[in-house]
């Protein structure tokens, strides 16, 4: 009896939030190649060019990026060579062998001023060196012909939880006081749902392109705090509540975030809401 041969899947930033999920999840049914900043240094062409054409993956997951989107400001060489110019190394070599690339984008490509939810055929009107290096990393990652580029936005959940979610959950639990914005609304992540949106493309063979990949529903983040806050029962725990404008920011922000998943659903993966996601997550955490 022939043996069945697992498909192979090489995965970047293996050892950040959205990584560590995907490896975990993928580990039962793939052969896994997980590569963390330490193993694969994404400024070097010829080393990505080189581990791809050694291990000849059938997948390539890149969960990397350069995220600091302030610090990006005056690190603009760094942010595009990670957020950009790796990606069009990993296309074209994904290309050379006939891979699959998957590569993770984010709702800061929109300025976020049109108080809707942004489609795939919306426009992007970077406003951030972080924000350009993203929109050109997902046009770089074009190169491959088998390619998906999913935005993503205020990812929580995983084993390395470390999010803007994460740290007010956490500070709600110690009954510390956490700050939210009043006027900046989002369309949340919970990674556990973007892996399995993730995975179902994948196998279900869906057709190449961009995909917003965002759990259902929007939020301020005032109100996201106040639904965390009651779930936990923690009525005591302070909120502060907040506007943009209050902060200096180095980087802007889109004050309008929130991005829509009709494409996703008619390739036939439906986003759970974002209140269902955190409803899981904290389930999972509190046990």
């Amino acid at each position: 009896m022939t043996p069945t041969v697992q498909p192979k899947a090489l995965v970047t930033g293996a050892g950040g939030q959205l990584g560590s999920t995907l490896v975990r999840r993928l580990s039962t049914r793939w052969s896994l190649v997980a590569l963390t900043r330490r193993d694969l240094d994404l400024t070097d062409t010829r080393a990505i060019r080189d581990v791809i054409a050694r291990e000849r993956p059938t997948v390539i997951f890149n969960c990397a990026a350069y995220t600091n989107v302030d610090r990006a400001e005056d690190e603009v060489e760094t942010a595009l060579v990670v957020n950009a110019f790796a990606v069009g190394a990993l296309a074209r070599a994904a290309q050379d062998i006939g891979a699959t690339l998957v590569h993770y984008s984010t709702d800061f490509v929109f300025k976020g001023d049109v108080p809707t939810p942004r489609s795939e055929t919306d426009d992007p009107e970077p406003q951030s060196i972080y924000a350009q290096s993203k929109l050109l990393g997902e046009w770089l990652a074009a190169d491959a012909s088998r390619h998906y580029v999913l935005r993503v936005e205020s990812l929580f959940g995983g084993e390395n939880a470390a999010s803007s979610i994460d740290r007010i959950i956490d500070n709600i639990r110690s009954r510390r006081e956490s700050r939210a914005f009043s006027d900046r609304t989002v369309s949340p992540s919970y990674v556990d749902d973007v892996v399995a949106a993730t995975t179902f493309l994948i196998d279900a063979q869906a057709d190449y392109g961009l995909y917003h990949c965002v759990n259902t529903g929007t939020t301020t983040w005032l109100e996201l705090a106040q639904h965390i806050r009651d779930r936990l029962g923690a009525p005591e725990a302070p909120l502060a509540p907040i506007r943009v404008g209050d902060l200096a920011l180095r980087a802007s922000r889109p004050q309008y975030a929130a991005l829509e998943n009709a494409k996703l659903a008619r390739a036939g993966f439906t986003m759970p809401t974002w209140g269902d996601a955190l409803e899981r997550y904290l389930a999972r955490s509190s046990a």
